[in-house]
């Protein structure tokens, strides 16, 4: 059972696109008549505008904050503030104006009011970092803590894509180090994956296309998840030999992190394996502190502490300064610990957790030059993918120890495979869907709306073109099985029914084949392509699904029999569904009460495509007479808008 004592950090939080027409709004709750505005020599448009904003509201400007929160340019913030007879503070900008911002409640007591435009995370914080004379110290009190924040995501469009990486991986340390603090706790935990699943996933998005509103809207949020975490536990040792390496050597504050985070990750891992893994989890990684170096690396975003300023000879002053003062940290500090930390955060190696770790420098040499073979390859998103997938294969390698002979059975394996594979039977396919990768790229790839049709797998057996049919013809083509009436509505996600829909649907018969698998059928059955009609309808008869094995006489077949895994899908009915303006669903639904559905084969069902077939007796809707008990199937459809390309 886990202890904690969790102390909620209270402060306004007003979040959104064009939000900083606010700004007045907000002093004027505060009861504030007099605000100074603060930011950095850099954004002094953002000043005068904020200013034309507050209109009599404002008070003055103070454009001189700078990184580190050095003393002496607050103690001339102060002075103005003074002269100026401030009520509240209004800063704008990243952690500098943040920090200077709180020096000053700190010291006055006046109420701040924050609009980010960065994704430091500070700005929900009650913790203060200063410099005076070279050494940084902080300190944590409520009176830091801003009683508002402004997030405006448009503030954020024209952030530098490098600024832009290096900010987003100082919130991800946030929240990483929040995850092994000692004051953890379920809440901060969540928000803590959360945050760094949030801005793992948006700071690609951003570099590809600075201008993506919802990718900026993600990392501000991930931002602002992690500084919560920062605010409600205590930082380890990634944030002390931040705060040593600005503030005694004045090296940029969010490259630092973006730099420092891995290794120090790596370093702890073998204290807190739980965390490190739950991280990974959400990166979709097998080592945490190697896959946050990757992603700063094909952001190319900085890797050493070397590029960013910081003279060798001035690593073992690190050590001492990292070591002489008491912190929370899950692996004890030692110097010899931390030095070998610094050393390979100078010269830029990619870290990997002890237990992740390539066991021999040969190796480790070999996987470096294969992945710097794809350093020119012009799409990024080609040369990331290639160079993880290459990482990660050496390290299954490496770990399994993986002998010669099981390397070529594997090559004989896809080998196989692929010959076996053809335009009626994709044995790839099966493949992918039996070991869960279908499903899961499906499950990232087609997230939808709450109020859209779950999709799910395409499965082995689609064909392109499949036969056009009128509206209540029977697809079985006189197939042995019990009739079922279908009729399903394809509409909009608010119920807007949508015709002239394409709905492409396919099944196997009563014995478990598809059409393509029965080499003595004359042509096409069991599947069709049918136009929703006015009202968004499409009406057809077919059989019903039953429960059946995928092909076993195959490498995929063999794989799950050497495993003791069975063969079966639960019964369902595949649908592909196309109208101008939705995004495609593909997607299957399943008969409620059928076998198989707890341990599908393919992962693929899912509780919401689960659907009663209900038997019937007597004329079926279409006045069709039958002989015995028929089922149906009613179901709508709801598309999700299609995404801008």
């Amino acid at each position: 059972m886990q202890e904690f004592t969790y102390v909620r950090q209270a402060a306004r939080v007003v979040f959104g696109t064009g939000t900083l027409a606010r700004l007045r709004e907000e002093v004027e709750r505060l009861g504030c008549s007099r605000a100074v505005v603060l930011t950095t020599a850099r954004q002094t448009d953002l000043a005068a505008r904020a200013r034309e904003l507050l209109g009599s509201l404002a008070a003055g400007e103070f454009t001189r904050a700078v990184m580190h929160t050095p003393t002496d340019v607050t103690a001339s913030a102060l002075d103005l503030v003074r002269e100026l007879g401030a009520d509240c503070v209004v800063a704008i900008g990243g952690g500098s104006t943040t920090g200077l911002s709180k020096a000053l409640a700190v010291r006055t007591g006046l109420p701040q009011i924050i609009v980010p435009t960065t994704y430091a995370g500070s700005e929900v914080t009650p913790v203060l970092g200063e410099t005076d004379n070279g050494i940084k110290t902080t300190q944590s009190s409520p009176e830091i803590l801003p009683e508002t924040v402004i997030y405006d995501v448009d503030l954020t469009l024209d952030l530098p894509v490098p600024i832009s990486v290096t900010s987003g991986v100082n919130a991800m340390a946030h929240a990483v180090e929040a995850l092994y603090a000692p004051q953890a706790n379920p809440v901060t935990d969540e928000l803590a994956l959360r945050s760094i699943a949030l801005m793992s996933a948006a700071l690609p998005r951003i570099a590809e296309d600075p201008a993506d509103r919802e990718a900026r809207a993600d990392a501000l949020q991930a931002a602002w998840l992690a500084g919560t975490c920062l605010g409600a536990v205590g930082m380890g040792l990634h944030h002390r030999l931040c705060h040593i390496l600005g503030g005694s050597f004045g090296l940029p504050h969010a490259a630092t992190h973006t730099v420092v985070l891995p290794h120090v990750m790596a370093y702890n891992a073998e204290a807190a394996p739980d965390v490190m893994r739950r991280i990974a989890g959400v990166l979709g990684a097998a080592d945490a502190p190697a896959a946050v170096y990757d992603l700063v690396s094909a952001l190319h975003g900085p890797v050493s502490l070397g590029e960013l300023g910081l003279r060798e000879e001035d690593l073992d002053k690190v050590v001492e300064l990292a070591v002489g003062a008491s912190y929370p940290n899950p692996r004890e500090v030692t110097a010899d610990g931390v030095a070998a930390l610094l050393h390979d955060a100078w010269e830029g190696r990619r870290p990997a957790s002890e237990s992740r770790a390539l066991p021999t420098a040969e190796l480790r040499t070999l996987t470096d030059q294969v992945v710097a073979s794809f350093d020119g390859a012009p799409d990024p998103r080609v040369r990331r993918l290639l160079a993880d997938l290459v990482r990660r294969l050496h390290g299954f390698v490496a770990d399994n120890d993986l002998t010669e002979d099981e390397w070529q059975y594997a090559i004989g394996f896809l080998t196989r495979t692929g010959q076996l594979s053809s335009d009626t039977r994709q044995e790839f396919i099966l493949l992918s869907d039996t070991l869960g990768v279908s499903s899961a790229v499906d499950l990232l790839t087609n997230s939808r709306t709450a109020e859209s049709t779950p999709s799910a797998v395409l499965g082995p057996f689609y064909v392109e073109g499949p036969p056009p049919l009128p509206g209540g013809a029977d697809i079985s083509q006189g197939m042995d099985g019990i009739p079922l009436w279908t009729s399903v509505r394809i509409t909009g996600t608010d119920g807007t029914a949508l015709p002239d829909a394409v709905v492409d649907v396919w099944q196997s018969n009563a014995d478990g084949f598809y059409d393509v698998q029965l080499h003595d059928l004359d042509g096409p059955a069991l599947r069709a392509r049918f136009r929703s009609d006015a009202e968004g309808r499409v009406e057809f008869w077919s059989i019903l699904p039953s429960a059946y094995p995928i092909p076993g006489d195959g490498p995929v077949g063999r794989m799950l029999d050497a495993a003791g895994r069975h063969h079966y899908r639960a019964p369902h009915l595949h649908f592909m569904i196309s109208a101008p303006g939705r995004q495609r669903l593909v997607t299957q639904l399943f008969v409620a009460g059928g076998a198989y559905q707890d341990s599908d084969t393919v992962f693929g069902v899912k509780d919401a495509l689960i659907v009663d077939f209900p038997e019937r007796k007597g004329p079926a809707p279409d006045g069709r007479e039958l002989d015995g008990p028929w089922h149906s199937l009613e179901y709508t459809f709801h598309l999700a808008p299609a995404t801008p390309s």
